[in-house]
């Protein structure tokens, strides 16, 4: 990546923590708590996200390294390169900011087409996750909460797992066929802006088709694939501690299963609401809500604290992955 556009990252992100720390309104839920405990169960929570990173870099580093020219990004490498991605995709609309860093930073090292199909199938493999931990949770609801089974929770289960099937079969022809074509043509089909469309599909279409090769190169290697799926499905189960350490800090009695249903629900309506920087207002209505279905009491304001938490979390490593724009750039693959 160029020096001014790695800059300009860095500028970007610089201002966004700016705004991160202006924005948030914590009176209300620093009168609710107790500051010793909050302070000691707060390093906990953002020490989870130093195992949960590992495993999403580790699934990043093993979909770069499935490639025929023998190049190989070292796993601090990928570590950086995660840290920074989810850094900039936070603090972006629709998360777009993080894609485009990864792309730019391995582009001088494996070529534009590859980077793309890199970075693709990363997000791909990082969505799909997210269906298979929430149908983890629903399981986990269905066996520890049956009670609380009502025909409308029936109903709204009973149709996750038609859209789980259906997400399935889709990302099995995205993983097959590739996903990068099949989206830009639908794009020719929309009146303002076929034009400029097409233009730019008449010019990059051999490169296009060969990001889409690139992604089907992984599906033929079922060892990479399901073994970078398993880090990113094992990254989620253990950000599940931070929900746990947090309801600990509050003075709740949960136990993990507990911690995984409200990660789960919580990142469930976060992703419904994917257009919101940061998910604002999306994840805590979400905590709130899911709080109130498990019956967890422990005082008024949980859903702030939590929600406290996750954001003093999430500014810590923002800041961390910023910083990291600058570091370790001069030799990124061997």
């Amino acid at each position: 990546m160029r020096p001014l556009v790695r800059n300009i990252f860095l500028l970007f992100g610089i201002a966004a923590i700016i705004v991160m720390v202006c924005s948030f309104d914590t009176a209300d839920a620093m009168r609710r708590i107790q500051l010793s405990r909050a302070a000691a169960f707060l390093p906990l929570v953002i020490g989870v996200w130093v195992a949960v990173y590992a495993l999403n870099a580790r699934a990043f580093q093993i979909i770069v390294n499935t490639g025929a020219d023998g190049k190989r990004l070292s796993f601090l490498h990928s570590y950086k390169l995660t840290v920074s991605g989810f850094a900039f995709s936070y603090t972006t609309p629709f998360g777009f900011g993080g894609g485009p860093y990864r792309v730019m930073e391995l582009n001088a090292y494996i070529g534009l087409s590859r980077s793309m199909a890199s970075v693709a199938l990363y997000s791909m493999m990082h969505i799909l996750s997210h269906f298979f931990f929430w149908a983890t949770g629903i399981m986990l609801f269905i066996i520890f909460y049956f009670e609380k089974m009502t025909p409308w929770l029936w109903s709204v289960f009973g149709t996750f797992a038609v859209v789980l099937a259906v997400a399935l079969f889709v990302f099995s022809l995205c993983y097959r066929k590739g996903v990068i074509v099949a989206l830009y043509r639908g794009l020719l089909y929309i009146p303002l802006l076929k034009k400029y469309t097409r233009r730019f599909w008449d010019k990059n279409e051999e490169n296009m088709r060969q990001v889409d090769r690139n992604i089907a190169y992984l599906h033929e290697r079922p060892c990479a694939f399901w073994s970078s799926l398993l880090c990113e499905y094992l990254g989620r189960i253990v950000n599940s501690l931070e929900f746990f350490f947090i309801l600990m800090a509050f003075g709740c009695k949960v136990n993990f299963a507990d911690a995984i249903l409200i990660l789960a629900f919580s990142s469930f309506v976060g992703n419904v609401f994917f257009f919101f920087p940061m998910q604002m207002g999306a994840r805590e209505g979400g905590l709130a809500l899911i709080i109130k279905i498990l019956g967890i009491t422990a005082g008024g304001g949980l859903g702030i604290f939590a929600a406290l938490y996750t954001r003093l979390r999430e500014l810590f490593w923002v800041f961390v992955g910023v910083s990291l724009v600058k570091v370790g750039n001069r030799r990124l693959m061997t």
